[in-house]
């Protein structure tokens, strides 16, 4: 009994005493404060500059306009864009060549609806009509690389309008109008003094029912490209006849011209307004 108590005594003594208990920190007995929250970004550094700095990247043109009492919005560039124009239309007007349209001879009236003409007459009993729009009238112009170079000073070429006009002669016993589709072959325009040569061409023919807008692709349609030349040359005279030759055809071209130019100041004057506040 003694022994074993003895045995126990000692092995007590040999034990490692206990380790002290953990103090606590005194952070974690108070609540924690909320750490700040982090700095913003700025956007064009998301992404390393990718759609983000395109949403803050200015547009072009933008100039902090603001709106007026219209509605419409107004920059810079729209003053900018105003000025050109109004310097334009006075350039164009020193250009301009007729006031009032030129009058084709002949005893042909005018009727005009916006960009499209109609001339009238009537002879003998037929009434022939001829009509044409302005519109994607001029040429474009090609640049040739042998032409010689423009001196300074020296004006530029006018432009002119040479557009494709549609022959209509209407008998008044029939029900059928004779219908010519005509243009200017870029080759043959300009060619003063060429009686021989005929500024115009007629490209088609074809009968249509009189009294009707709608043009009917069931009726027969001649194209001249493989016609007979004899009978090519009895259409141009027949048009001849009935006052369609190379001088009303010159007197189209310079009725157009006028018609265009007039057409495109008014343009340029509405633009104007359209940009600036009036």
């Amino acid at each position: 009994m003694l022994l074993a108590r003895a045995l126990r005594s000692a092995a007590a003594a040999l034990r490692p005493p206990p380790l002290p208990a953990p103090r606590r920190l005194l952070s974690a007995a108070r609540p924690r404060a909320p750490l700040p929250p982090p700095l913003a970004r700025p956007l064009w550094q998301l992404g390393g500059g990718g759609r983000a700095a395109l949403l803050l990247r200015p547009r072009r043109g933008w100039a902090g306009g603001v709106s007026c009492g219209c509605g419409g919005l107004h920059t810079e560039g729209d003053k900018a864009f105003a000025q050109f124009l109004a310097d334009e239309i006075q350039e164009e007007k020193k250009l301009q060549k007729h006031r009032a349209l030129p009058a084709v001879s002949g005893g042909w009236e005018l009727e005009l609806r916006g960009t499209e003409a109609r001339l009238a007459r009537k002879v003998a009993g037929e009434r022939i009509t001829v009509t044409f729009n302005i519109n994607n009238s001029i040429p474009p112009s090609v640049e040739d690389d042998a032409q010689e170079e423009q001196k300074p000073g020296e004006q530029e070429p006018d432009l002119t309008s040479t557009p494709n006009f549609v022959v209509e002669v209407i008998k008044d016993d029939t029900k059928q109008t004779l219908v010519l589709d005509c243009h200017y072959p870029e080759d043959e325009v300009g060619h003063e003094g060429e009686e021989e040569s005929d500024i115009f061409t007629i490209r088609e023919v074809s009968f249509q029912p009189t009294g009707e807008s709608d043009w009917k692709d069931t009726n027969y349609t001649l194209n001249t490209d493989s016609l007979d030349w004899a009978l090519y040359d009895h259409l141009m005279d027949f048009l001849a006849d009935r006052g369609v030759d190379n001088t009303f055809a010159d007197e189209l071209i310079e009725l157009s011209t006028a018609l265009e130019h007039q057409e495109y100041i008014k343009f340029l004057e509405d633009l104007k307004s359209f940009v600036k506040c009036q």
